[in-house]
């Protein structure tokens, strides 16, 4: 997959679909699972005294999902596509969209 960390993500399948995702927080098992802001949210249930709330209560986390159900958004093109490595004038290699060859930086970077 040719996902990075903060890249904008449009979510092709399940709950969130069509969705369009600021960015991907984190990737997990090298790149097969990511986690997506605002994406697959689920309450975790905790007691009192955990470092997160310490009053105890309901959490609202981002659980991960499967890369292969995301797109890179592509902001020239509006839509999800598909990613490749081209190569510019000086011979630096860059992501592209493969449909309008804009290149496609990740927000981190």
């Amino acid at each position: 997959m040719r996902i990075l960390k903060g890249d904008m993500v449009v979510v092709c399948t399940g709950d969130d679909s069509g969705k369009v995702a600021r960015k991907v927080l984190r990737l997990e098992e090298g790149g097969v699972k990511i986690v997506v802001e605002n994406v697959n949210r689920v309450y975790r249930h905790v007691k009192k005294g955990h470092p997160k709330s310490p009053q105890g209560g309901r959490l609202s986390i981002e659980m991960p999902i499967d890369a292969s159900n995301v797109q890179v958004y592509c902001p020239k093109c509006d839509r999800g596509v598909r990613v490749g490595n081209r190569l510019d004038a000086d011979g630096k290699k860059y992501r592209g969209c493969r449909k309008c060859g804009t290149a496609l930086k990740a927000a981190g970077k």
